[in-house]
């Protein structure tokens, strides 16, 4: 058999869907746990101690008790908020710098992101990292997404015959500017302080669609579209996961779906507007590279396999 995969939480939407996923594979094999003993402590443990690596797919709290209490040594991939931002931690975008992918394939505990903060890093971290602008630099972020990254609660409320008239419209959330996203997207972009956010849930199942509106004129040093996505190609080159579309690439009707991508695990990045004021757009699927993608490609980096193993792109 291959190696051993526990999900921590695996009648959950992520972890379902993981559960799906893994059981495909031949060189995995998934420990399952009995449904009498899902909340039993010591039969949990029980099975992260004879796993190679486990996802918690589990509330916040769940997961930090879990976490506290797992065998030392095991290896743990944590898909809630948890520890997103925990210094004991690796972050789970191996794409964020030259040298994540490396820590993530030596780490024990990796923390896998968000689905809006995972468009958002996309498209900010090259701003950062290539001194386009500054840190301070005032930023505002837009996302849409499917209603399948609310969870089941959310599902069952789109799929009643008798829902609220409001869920045919998209709607906006985060109202206080309190989305549990912020932090990691703050800390990780390598930004002073987090972006006016604008998560916005509409009637479609899967797909996610972020974009982060930049005036030419707030970089420290201007540069034209095509200049710009020279930049974020070179900073992606040898990404699998992620690719940015050249100009003659944007959609050919002028809209671009939020749900393009879904049922993939690649993340692609438009970059257009104008000299003056520039579009940054990251498209993808919030349950793909947005949750179960990009936690199995964590996992294929820490046991060594080709990251774009059993993934979509």
């Amino acid at each position: 058999m291959g190696y051993k995969i526990f999900i921590d939480g695996q009648e959950g939407t992520t972890g379902l869907r993981l559960r799906k996923r893994l059981q495909e594979r031949k060189d995995l094999e998934l420990l399952l746990i009995a449904e009498e003993d899902r909340k039993e402590l010591e039969a949990r443990l029980d099975l992260i101690r004879r796993a190679d690596i486990t996802f918690l797919c589990l509330p916040d709290d769940a997961s930090r008790e879990i976490a506290a209490l797992a065998p030392p040594g095991r290896r743990i991939l944590d898909t809630s908020t948890a520890h997103r931002i925990d210094n004991n931690w690796v972050y789970g975008f191996p794409e964020l710098n030259a040298t994540q992918r490396e820590r993530i394939g030596e780490a024990g505990r990796v923390a896998v992101p968000g689905c809006h903060a995972t468009g958002f890093i996309a498209l900010v971290k090259p701003l950062t990292a290539l001194d386009i602008i500054d840190k301070d630099c005032p930023l505002t972020c837009h996302s849409i997404t499917g209603y399948s990254g609310g969870g089941k609660k959310m599902i069952a409320e789109y799929g009643a015959d008798d829902r609220d008239k409001g869920l045919a419209s998209p709607r906006q959330y985060g109202l206080f500017q309190n989305h549990k996203h912020l932090p990691e997207m703050q800390a990780m972009a390598g930004i002073a302080s987090p972006p006016a956010f604008h998560p916005i849930v509409a009637d479609f199942y899967s797909g996610m669609l972020v974009t982060v509106p930049l005036h030419s004129r707030l970089m420290k040093k201007k540069r034209s579209l095509s200049e710009l996505r020279k930049e974020f190609e070179d900073y992606y080159q040898g990404r699998p996961l992620i690719r940015v579309r050249k100009a003659d690439e944007t959609p050919a009707d002028g809209f671009m779906a939020a749900n393009a991508l879904a049922d993939t695990d690649m993340l692609e990045i438009h970059i257009l507007g104008n000299e003056e004021r520039i579009t940054l757009m990251a498209r993808y699927d919030n349950l793909g590279k947005g949750a179960s993608g990009a936690a199995i490609q964590c996992m294929n980096i820490m046991l060594g396999l080709p990251e774009e193993t059993g993934l979509v792109i």
